[in-house]
């Protein structure tokens, strides 16, 4: 097929030229697999997971990958990213070695394992590139099927910029949503739920999405009988087939080997897809694993020799020598000839790259033991401090681990000597220049992280009164945003039609239109996914979880992908999604949860906000509209039908991010909390005062980040006593709550007592409002426990209540 549709379009010369270009790409990434095996067996490289077997079908979807387009794929894509030019051979070996300089290790500067593929999407600055002049790789992660949520989103964004007018800088990111989302997988993770889900919701929406499957017939050592039903899983993939007037999938079906058919077949689902929005699966299959999954075996352990040898005869490379030759191509001598220039070439690179990793660190080793020689000759302990240098200089490829824990195991012993100050400021300077390297971008680091926007208070009428239901003061800021940010849009269960589950989004549907105001089916991963990659393409999604509970649903997405995704890019790509959602207070186990705890302590690098009420949580969404971070906003159940005053600045006013505010001044105890359970201890402290307890109530708002000016621990100072109230289990937020006030505040300098928690139990919360009282706290829980700690005080004035 290949020859005819070239042969009107090129040379035979022309032809011949490209096929061989193609051929040594395969053969450089083949030979840097091999290599790069080696260097870990060697040791100096941990671990490696490589793309050999992989590299024609990758040549194949190189070749109709287009500027503009993203790929969304997984660990074997070295191929592909070696002939798009993303990745060259010495950069291959950087991301082996772990090499910290994002100059020498583009795709991550030693933070992901090698084979975990990313381009740049931003300047320096933070602010965005140009995506439609580059081709675009979003961030590889490496649990399995993780990459499929986000690829969903990276297609919606086409249809979107295709179909939404007026969205502002739309041809940076967008040439009339012609790009294609290009995911991979291997054939054993589309076992995973991720795929499965991605699949059927790429199928609805019918996005611009070809995603490729590489079929190799095994997952590690378990063979595809263990996998799939009937071990195809483009066979059991036929009920997503397009038919006529029906939505779905193009299946196509393609051998790994045969590189003229794999040309024409991503010739035909790039065709598709980018013209029609049409989702098409390549089922990629009859491909090898030359050297088994990964480094850490062989897979001489689990293959047949049957197996092993037909792996040899159809490796994907020795097929394509065959066939250059049959067709004149090229002769064996100057495939041969390719083949030695090929392992001469990525020698040199893996020389190149080990070179540039090592010779930095070996320069900090000689400075080091310069020093240490320096303060030896005077110290006390001489001759250990010796023992420790001759060790240092013994390794010939030093670890900044191994210098830097000689560095502190030798202050031990001069504590009381002359060289014990510039010893340490040397271990000083050289981890706060070291840690930065492996902590750095965690959040943005750029002016429009959130802490750059200012604080802008609702207005109110004169005579403004108490009168609004909350969900109307979302409603109409929700309106606002809409009018003002034409990017801006928003997706969940229940979102459209209906105007959300609370009637926060009522009529915005019919105002914006059911692009912009979505409803969507339960797939709460997906909803994640579909917002993190709009994010990632200069959209700004709302992704709308339906209930807190559901966010588990999708907590692995938000942990693995968008919460690390800053930190592992280096600040290299970002996906400023806002996620949406409502908890605390109802009624029932599945709806009345509040796993906090849980969620902060898998999602750092995503901001975790906890409005009291929706005024709050309109600002909070008008702020996160000015910066580039993601976050999660919680609103409160019970909170859409209770009154509030209604603003005039709708889409101005913005909540401070990571700054606490204080709804009641007191002197003799703090009462800290968020979200709902703040009416119940207001109305708790309105009792306290009675009986003479005056308690100053701090309403967090957020919880990352926490309390940035350190106001809890001044109320603190002024009452000298703590109760931290939650709705999550014992040693919950709680339990980080309190590390935050007590070890990064230092509070415990001002503590007369015991600071303790008051929280929800253990359990889930029971079903009616009995089920509610008896398991979180109440207002009379609040009461007695306040009381029981001033009667530790105080005996006399507040007598035991039991």
């Amino acid at each position: 097929m290949i020859k005819e549709k070239t042969n009107t379009t090129l040379t035979f010369e022309d032809f011949k030229i490209e096929v061989l270009k193609d051929y040594t790409t395969a053969i450089i990434s083949r030979e840097c697999s091999l290599l790069g095996r080696k260097e870990v067996l060697t040791g100096k490289a941990k671990f490696g997971i490589f793309g050999d077997g992989k590299e024609v079908p990758q040549l194949a979807m190189a070749k109709a990958f287009k500027n503009g387009d993203f790929r969304s794929g997984y660990y074997r894509d070295q191929t592909f990213m070696m002939a798009i030019g993303e990745l060259t051979m010495q950069q291959f070996f950087a991301g082996l070695y772990g090499h910290t300089d994002i100059e020498q290790d583009p795709m991550s500067a030693g933070r992901q394992m090698g084979g975990h593929f990313a381009t740049h999407s931003l300047n320096e600055d933070g602010s965005w590139k140009d995506l439609t002049k580059q081709k675009n790789s979003s961030a590889d992660i490496s649990p399995t099927a993780g990459q499929m949520p986000r690829l969903l989103g990276l297609a919606q964004a086409s249809k979107i910029y295709r179909q939404v007018s007026g969205i502002p800088d739309a041809s940076n990111f967008s040439n009339e949503g012609n790009e294609i989302a290009w995911g991979t997988i291997g054939n054993a993770s589309t076992s995973e739920g991720l795929f499965f889900e991605t699949i059927n919701a790429a199928g609805v929406l019918q996005v611009p999405m070809v995603m490729s499957v590489w079929d190799d017939e095994y997952g590690i050592s378990v063979h595809a009988r263990h996998q799939t039903t009937k071990e195809n899983i483009s066979e059991i993939l036929k009920g997503y087939q397009r038919e006529h007037d029906t939505n779905g999938f193009e299946i196509l079906r393609v051998k790994g080997w045969d590189y003229a058919d794999l040309i024409a077949t991503y010739e035909k689902a790039a065709e598709i897809a980018r013209e029609n929005h049409i989702p098409v699966l390549i089922h990629v299959n009859e491909l090898t694993q030359p050297q088994g999954h990964s480094s850490s075996g062989s897979h001489e352990r689990y293959k047949n020799a049957d197996r092993l040898a037909w792996e040899r005869d159809f490796d994907c490379i020795r097929q394509m020598k065959l066939w250059m030759i049959a067709i004149n191509i090229a002769s064996p001598e100057e495939i041969e000839a390719i083949d030695v220039q090929a392992k001469k070439d990525v020698l040199e690179a893996k020389k190149a790259a080990w070179n540039a990793f090592i010779e930095p660190i070996v320069e900090e080793q000689k400075e080091l033991v310069a020093l240490l020689q320096k303060i030896g000759e005077s110290s006390n302990n001489k001759e250990t401090i010796l023992k420790f240098i001759a060790d240092l200089s013994g390794i010939k490829s030093p670890l900044k681990k191994e210098i830097l824990v000689t560095a502190r195991k030798v202050l031990r012993l001069i504590l009381n000597e002359n060289g014990k100050q510039e010893l340490s400021q040397w271990i000083t300077d050289y981890t706060i220049k070291t840690q930065k390297n492996f902590s750095s971008n965690l959040f943005s680091e750029t002016e429009l992280n959130v802490f750059s926007v200012e604080k802008v208070l609702p207005v109110y009428p004169e005579d403004a009164k108490e009168d609004t239901d909350g969900r109307m003061i979302l409603r109409d800021n929700f309106d606002a945003i809409f009018t003002k940010y034409p990017e801006a849009l928003i997706f969940g269960e229940d979102a459209g039609a209906i105007g959300d589950v609370n009637q926060g989004l009522e009529g915005m549907q019919e105002k914006y239109g059911e692009l912009r105001v979505a409803d969507v089916g339960i797939r709460e991963a997906t909803i994640l996914g579909q917002g993190i990659g709009m994010a990632m393409r200069g959209l700004r999604p709302i992704a709308e979880i339906q209930y807190l509970d559901y966010l588990l649903y999708a907590i692995q997405i938000m942990s693995d992908d968008l919460a690390t995704l800053r930190y592992r890019t280096v600040g290299k790509q970002k996906a400023p999604l806002i996620i949406r959602t409502r908890g605390h207070r109802l009624e029932g186990i599945w709806h009345s949860g509040s796993p906090m705890g849980m969620i902060i302590n898998a999602i750092r690098g995503i901001h975790v906000l906890v409005p009291r009420n929706m005024t709050q949580a309109a600002g909070f969404y008008n702020s996160l509209l000015e910066c580039d971070e993601p976050a999660l906003v919680i609103e409160c159940l019970n909170g859409y039908r209770l009154k509030e005053k209604m603003p005039l600045n709708y889409g101005e006013f913005k909540t401070p991010i990571g700054v606490v505010e204080t709804l009641k001044q007191g002197s003799d105890i703090t009462l800290v909390s968020y979200g709902s359970t703040l009416r119940l201890v207001q109305q708790a402290a309105k009792e306290l005062l009675e009986v003479g307890i005056d308690c100053e109530i701090i309403d967090l708002q957020s919880l990352l980040p926490f309390d940035i000016n350190q106001d809890v621990v001044k109320s603190i100072a002024k009452t000298n006593r703590l109760l931290v109230i939650d709705e999550d289990v014992p040693g919950g937020a709680s339990a980080y709550i309190l590390q935050q006030i007590i070890e990064q505040q230092d509070a415990y300098n001002y503590l007369d007592g015991k600071p303790q928690t008051l929280t929800a139990k253990a359990h889930r919360p029971a079903y009616g409002t009995d089920g509610d009282y008896f398991s979180k706290p109440s207002a009379e829980d609040i009461f007695e426990k306040v009381y029981e700690m001033m009667n530790e005080v105080n005996p006399s004035k507040y007598p035991s209540l039991y």
